[in-house]
């Protein structure tokens, strides 16, 4: 099987082996990636990480674990501009720097693999984290509460006052959404460093995970556009067309569809 088929394959258990899919994804872009001894040596982490939890029910134990982690060196890569490495669990595993996504992704295994009830929040712009019922969430970058005043104050840092602030944001996240977004995260960052070929990768599999937006579309059609593949960069217009809401949007593809040279089929 090829990583490609490994991460689905991982996403498709049941329960889906979420942590595991994300190292597969590593694998895809590095042949020397071993994603099972990753899960071997992650098991040492774990206990190192439990010798240093206080004696409380594992209901009350998610923000001990999280300062735990910034404790053993897990923090926010506040590298200027930013790496693919920071969205690369298994780069994140080696230097403890990483977006909080991953770091929120290493939360997450660790708490399955002690118990501690935890889960995920596609909040925008900034991964966080949940214990089921609790009236706060977490900051998976060091173990911050943030009550609903802190996630409006975050959003509006993120994305401007004009941002309300709303019950899906707040939503528990499925496996198949933080690894779509996992993917956008590495698409978007290898197309800033100029690794076209790597980010064509992600936004495959961006698109293979489902439910693609049109901004999903254009921006494997703009990687096509730059490796000179007219045709594939023309399918992908297309399809953003017919997904688009946005008139003024529409009449931009339309008219980018147009300067293209006619699709070439051969026989």
């Amino acid at each position: 099987m090829t990583p490609r088929q490994r991460f689905f394959a991982c996403l498709h258990a049941s329960p889906p082996a979420l942590f595991e899919a994300a190292l597969w994804i590593g694998a895809e872009h590095d042949a020397e990636v071993d994603p099972a001894q990753l899960l071997v040596n992650f098991q040492d982490l774990q206990q190192r990480v439990s010798y240093g939890l206080p004696m409380l029910p594992v209901s009350e134990l998610a923000q001990p674990l999280l300062r735990r982690m910034n404790d053993l060196g897990f923090a926010q890569d506040d590298f200027a501009p930013l790496r693919p490495q920071a969205a690369l669990l298994n780069k994140v595993l080696e230097c403890r720097r990483g977006q909080p996504l991953v770091l929120g992704l290493i939360a997450l295994e660790l708490a399955r693999g002690l118990e501690i009830p935890l889960v995920g929040v596609n909040f925008p712009g900034h991964f966080l984290l949940r214990v089921p019922g609790a009236d706060h969430l977490l900051d998976p970058c060091g173990g911050r509460r943030l009550y609903p005043n802190d996630c409006r104050e975050l959003l509006h840092r993120q994305y401007g006052p004009n941002m309300k602030l709303g019950a899906d944001h707040l939503m528990t996240a499925e496996p198949r959404h933080m690894l779509q977004r996992l993917s956008r995260n590495l698409r978007q960052l290898h197309l800033a460093h100029d690794d076209y070929i790597s980010a064509l990768i992600d936004a495959e599999r961006v698109l293979e995970l489902g439910n693609a937006s049109a901004a999903d579309y254009l921006a494997r059609a703009s990687l096509y556009q730059r490796l000179d593949c007219p045709n594939a960069e023309r399918f992908d217009l297309e399809h953003a067309l017919l997904l688009s809401d946005d008139p003024i949007q529409r009449l931009r593809l339309t008219e980018r569809l147009g300067h293209l040279p006619p699709n070439s089929i051969v026989h």
